[in-house]
């Protein structure tokens, strides 16, 4: 059986399936699943607020770069969550999907930013722990 894909997608794949894929894998056991992000929108770039954010949990997004969430993309997960995204994300049968309501990090402040990333950190971490994902570090 093949190692399950996680795919977060927001609107743009600027901030929050960035963070939330960016934090998937450091949390997560990559022997026992791995995660990537797409938006339904990309957009140019991550948003600056967001890799500094990210960057000061010593995460470094400034070569990240958004991507397009296709149906086949979508297809190939075993868990689509979805971020603000509403009916563009697609619905895609035989895939779980859950919806994490999480406030858009652009043209937020630092301090904003910060609050939603560690909600996203929060959130993955409660992800991989109960889908018994986590990496060694994580499970304690």
């Amino acid at each position: 059986m093949s190692t399950p894909l996680v795919v977060f997608a927001c609107v743009h794949n600027a901030g929050r399936s960035q963070m939330a894929a960016a934090w998937f894998g450091l949390l997560a056991d990559p022997a026992r699943a791995r995660a990537c992000s797409a938006g339904t929108a990309p957009g140019p770039r991550v948003h600056p607020e967001v890799v500094a954010a990210m960057r000061e949990s010593g995460i470094e997004l400034s070569e990240a770069r958004p991507q397009r969430l296709t149906p086949e993309l979508a297809s190939r997960a075993s868990l689509l969550v979805t971020m603000g995204c509403g009916e563009s994300c697609p619905v895609v049968p035989g895939v779980e999907r859950v919806d994490w309501p999480l406030p858009d990090p652009k043209g937020q402040t630092l301090e904003r930013v910060r609050e939603i990333r560690d909600a996203i950190r929060v959130r993955v971490l409660e992800l991989v722990r109960a889908r018994g994902w986590a990496a060694a570090a994580a499970r304690a």
